[in-house]
């Protein structure tokens, strides 16, 4: 106690160097806080984006079906796959996929066909929530589709007017019909927004002749790491082509766990700078204060208690630095977490051809406290090691002589 109280005095012996390097840490710890959360939420919301609303946890396929794309290729019984994942937990629903031309007035564009089975993708899609204009997909209503944002801008078509899409079925025939637009999507993907037209399941084997199997299953993996929802789905889908969202985006996947690297190194940098502030403060301390050191050395004080009384001003300097960061964090946390920063104003974005959401919110955890405090103290800490042992081990006649 003696020792803190000592330690308590030095430190506001010199008040302004001790405000500035106070003021200096909280800004640093501020900013991490600040700048871990907005990071943690960008990746967390681009990853939900992707997930949720395209590609699933992971996705089944027909062994040939990633390389030749074609519409033969498909998934023989796939209600016994559904139902051996529904039974591992892991939430799954078929799509039809194929590819046309589609046709409104004198304006044509190349489309993606995908059939869905409304229920069963409710489970593992929220496309239906972001429907910009418009409804989604109504089962009672199996002559009407749904379109990318950008398709519908080409063809000049809104919700209501009518849409001719073009292919050849499975069977070789001619495949076209009459379908009115349903709804239009906002900005999802690029492969979506340019050409995605979603129909009913009913709908696509009628047009495209296609009485059974599927394509693709997608799966979520529930309650389950990806790793364990992996090893599940093997099991089910054992000669079948299975991946998950990281094998079938390996790009996207790296760009996220770059920009986890990223944070660390932007955490690193700033802690830096802040340890050379209190490197410098503690340094000048310790030139100030040669003869007391001196003093306390010839009275009895050993290194060790030196040592520790440098290592308590610091740690007290830390503390309050702390205690004002986090306190300075929390409304401005709850401001971006709740409300977020609208970008809306820079115009649409994407991140490798998934669109990004336009306003940009934090995501709060305990880590976004925990780590940069840790590694404030653990940088702060080592910056005061080295006037913390000039002082400790400084020789109390010399000591005696400095001017």
């Amino acid at each position: 106690m003696k020792s803190f109280t000592m330690a308590w005095r030095n430190v506001w012996r010199n008040r302004r160097r001790s405000a500035a390097a106070v003021a200096a840490t909280s800004l640093g710890l501020l900013m991490m806080v600040l700048y871990s959360g907005l990071v943690t939420g960008y990746i967390s919301g681009m990853e939900r984006r992707l997930l949720d609303v395209e590609m699933g946890d992971a996705q089944i396929f027909h062994p040939q079906y990633q390389e030749t794309r074609s519409i033969h290729d498909r998934i023989e019984q796939p209600e016994q796959v559904l139902s051996e994942l529904d039974e591992a937990g892991l939430p799954a629903a078929p799509r039809l996929l194929g590819s046309g031309l589609a046709a409104a007035g004198t304006s044509s564009a190349g489309v993606s066909l995908r059939g869905v089975d409304v229920e069963r993708d409710a489970t593992v899609s929220e496309i239906s929530e972001h429907v910009a204009e418009g409804h989604w997909l109504d089962p009672a209503q199996p002559d009407q589709v749904v379109i990318g944002k950008r398709l519908a801008q080409m063809l000049g078509v809104d919700p209501g007017d009518e849409l001719v899409v073009l292919s050849q079925g499975a069977d070789g025939s001619t495949a076209n019909d009459l379908y009115y637009v349903r709804g239009v999507l906002e900005s999802v993907s690029d492969g979506v927004d340019r050409g995605g037209i979603f129909m009913l399941a009913s709908a696509f084997r009628e047009l495209m002749v296609v009485p059974d199997g599927a394509h693709q299953i997608i799966v979520r993996r529930g309650s389950s790491t990806l790793e364990q929802a992996d090893e599940k789905i093997d099991q089910v889908a054992t000669d079948l082509d299975a991946q998950t969202w990281r094998e079938l985006n390996p790009t996207l996947a790296s760009m996220f766990d770059s920009a986890k690297g990223a944070m660390v190194i932007m955490f690193m940098i700033i802690y830096i700078a802040i340890g050379i502030v209190i490197l410098n403060a503690m340094l000048m301390t310790v030139f100030e204060r040669i003869r007391e050191f001196g003093v306390l050395k010839a009275i009895g004080v050993g290194p060790l208690g030196v040592l520790k009384l440098i290592m308590l001003e610091t740690m007290i300097q830390v503390g309050v630095a702390i205690a004002i960061g986090v306190a300075l964090s929390i409304p401005f946390n709850w401001y971006l977490v709740t409300h977020g920063l609208d970008l809306s104003g820079l115009g649409e974005m994407s991140v490798m051809g998934v669109a990004a959401d336009m306003v940009w919110r934090s995501e709060v955890t305990a880590t976004t406290y925990v780590q940069p405090i840790f590694t404030l103290m653990f940088i702060v800490g080592l910056a005061v090691t080295y006037p913390a042992l000039k002082a400790a081990f400084i020789k109390p006649i010399e000591a005696m002589h400095s001017q």
